[in-house]
């Protein structure tokens, strides 16, 4: 697949603009059998044939760029509101009730085809891990699979970049269709509350979902922690069809709210965690740079050495096992894959050693993550644990002295740097983390914050610089500078 973002349609197939937008529409102003090519969002990228979706956004609404998509010739607009003035007579207009869903279900129109089998997992954290594990052990058993989100995608013939968890409905349902057009067969994909409450998801064929946790995140986009929660319960309650399956890391709360919503609309539970649940982890015992654990599934008991560092990698593994379940396998063929996980980039990664200190790169820029990656590190710090980390600019910023708190709580040694300040005074980001860390040293620069922690570690010691992972810049203003945490701190550790 030369451009795996950017798959045409089926070309073999005659779409008309119903065809394409579905009978739930308002066709009074429009011609519902003239021939349409794809839907469009981004009138920039609009062509020939093409169907423009003008959605209303926070920032902009999407009609203000309907008359360029009609310049680049799409042929029909979509929207939720009624046809404005000054539209041409002769150009098809198309009203439906949820601009969003029905973009979604367009793309999925436009692109029929997908993996046979999708599972999708949502959570506060360790969605990109569950996404990767699940694919591991799919290939395990045989089968060509693929993960899609944070990461990018992830498939048999390579890795694509991505820049959202989960993409925009037509991005999606392009990649799908070029998925299935390679040949994979099972696809995990993550599922963020903004691409859930959107409808990006709506469309995609799954086969079961999973949920891992719930803690503070978002609430910039979210008003309260129960609307982020109720976002997630769409996963369940509308996209996963009935007599699907439902892993779910049962041992919270929330994780019991998701278990029984997710029965109420007659999917097949498979609860994780606690003893007596489907998937029961009876004990964890860290083990060098893994972890041993004793997993119970109906009366029958397994001893696993996860090569993962951090209880909660135990969490994400034995969910990606669920799913890898709910999907057509026998736990006696995927428990045994768990000892063969690889690390997951930019989560809990160890990039290397200075004198003795590990020195460790991960994603977590929350403060549950922050937390559980600490957690994680400590039985490995016979000395002293350093992190370094920042907040990002024009998010929650709430959290920010709750990180601050975290890391002095759990840290012997904490740098307070940038993260992606965007369009925030990087300086009154620290400052608000400050708060909450006397003692704290800052250094706004964030190789040099890097640099001055791996400079100070000694035998014993372990380094963790959290916030970025995998990522391969640092958003400043309006601009994407290249960085990377992990190959400046591999680059510091051979000098």
């Amino acid at each position: 697949m030369s451009d795996p973002i950017r798959p045409t349609a089926d070309c073999s197939r005659t779409l008309t603009l119903r065809g394409l937008v579905g009978e739930d529409a308002d066709y009074a102003g429009a011609d519902p059998a003239i021939e349409v090519s794809e839907p469009a969002l981004d009138s920039r990228r609009a062509r020939a044939g093409d169907v423009f979706f003008a959605l209303s956004g926070s920032k902009a609404d999407g009609m203000a760029f309907a008359a360029d998509a009609l310049k680049r010739g799409a042929v029909a607009v979509v929207a939720e509101s009624e046809r404005p003035g000054w539209l041409d007579p002769a150009v098809s207009y198309v009203r439906v009730g949820n601009a969003r869903r029905a973009v979604a279900l367009a793309a999925a129109r436009a692109f029929p085809r997908q993996p046979e089998t999708i599972a999708a997992v949502t959570g506060t954290s360790g969605k990109t891990s569950v996404a990767a594990f699940a694919r591991q052990l799919w290939q395990g058993l045989g089968h060509a699979s693929a993960s899609l989100g944070t990461l990018g995608v992830v498939k048999p013939s390579g890795e694509v970049y991505g820049s959202l968890t989960t993409p925009d409905p037509i991005e999606l349902h392009r990649t799908l269709h070029a998925l299935a057009g390679e040949g994979v067969t099972h696809l995990c994909l993550e599922a963020s509350s903004h691409g859930l409450d959107q409808h990006r998801l709506d469309g995609v064929r799954l086969k079961a979902g999973a949920f891992t946790n719930l803690s503070r995140d978002h609430l910039d986009y979210h008003p309260t922690m129960d609307a982020y929660l109720d976002a997630k319960m769409r996963l369940f309650r509308d996209l996963v069809p009935r007599g699907g399956g439902a892993a779910v890391w049962v041992d919270t709360t929330e994780g019991s709210h998701v278990a029984q919503v997710a029965a109420d609309h007659e999917l097949e539970v498979l609860g994780i965690g606690v003893a007596g649940a489907g998937i029961a982890l009876l004990s964890r015992a860290d083990e060098g740079l893994g972890q041993r654990l004793e997993v119970e599934v109906e009366g029958a008991r397994y001893v696993l050495r996860l090569p993962l560092v951090g209880a909660f990698q135990a969490c994400n593994a034995l969910v990606a096992a669920g799913l890898a379940m709910l999907t057509g396998a026998s736990a006696r063929a995927v428990l045994p894959l768990l000892e063969k996980l690889a690390v997951v980039p930019g989560r809990l990664e160890l990039v290397g050693t200075k004198d003795g200190a590990g020195v460790f790169v991960d994603y977590a820029h929350k403060p549950d993550a922050l937390a559980n990656a600490l957690d994680a590190l400590r039985p490995y710090a016979s000395g002293r644990l350093i992190v370094v980390f920042g907040c990002g600019g024009d998010r929650d910023r709430g959290k920010r002295p709750l990180m601050g708190a975290i890391a002095a709580a759990k840290a012997d040694v904490v740098i307070v740097t940038d993260d992606n300040p965007r369009s925030e005074t990087p300086a009154a980001i620290r400052a608000a983390i400050l708060a909450s860390v006397p003692g704290a040293r800052e250094i706004g620069d964030r190789a040099e914050a890097i640099s001055a922690a791996i400079a100070m570690a000694h035998a014993g010691d372990v380094v963790l610089i959290a916030g970025k992972g995998h990522e391969t810049g640092q958003i400043v203003g309006d601009r994407t500078l290249p960085f990377s945490d992990r190959d400046v701190a591999v680059a510091l550790l051979e000098e």
